[in-house]
């Protein structure tokens, strides 16, 4: 899948967590990094199943089809965390993008 339609996929869940939820994403790491956009996929289908929202669910589906993700075992809910450094892409520049994690 090219760049530009994970970016769209994942600016679709953005508006949607944001709109149902409340919780604010970074549209661009979760199209480009893997543990952020399986972790965004995992919160959407939690809230999915306690808030009655199947379009969230759906979406995630989609996610998780265009960033090619293997199904994660369940875990319990901890919120959004970093992936270790050693596994974070790097934004241009080289700066860590987020520094304790993610917001």
């Amino acid at each position: 899948m090219l760049e530009s339609e994970r970016l769209a996929v994942a600016a679709h869940v953005h508006v949607l967590l944001r709109r149902r939820t409340g919780r604010v994403t970074d549209t661009e790491w979760m199209a480009c990094n893997a543990d952020y956009a399986r972790e965004v996929v995992r919160f959407c289908r939690l809230r999915a199943q306690q808030d009655a929202l199947p379009e969230l669910g759906e979406w995630a589906d989609k996610l998780e089809r265009a960033m090619q993700l293997a199904p994660a075992a369940p875990a319990a809910p901890t919120g959004f965390v970093a992936a270790p450094a050693a596994n974070r892409a790097q934004p241009p520049g080289g700066t860590e993008r987020y520094v304790g994690g993610i917001r």
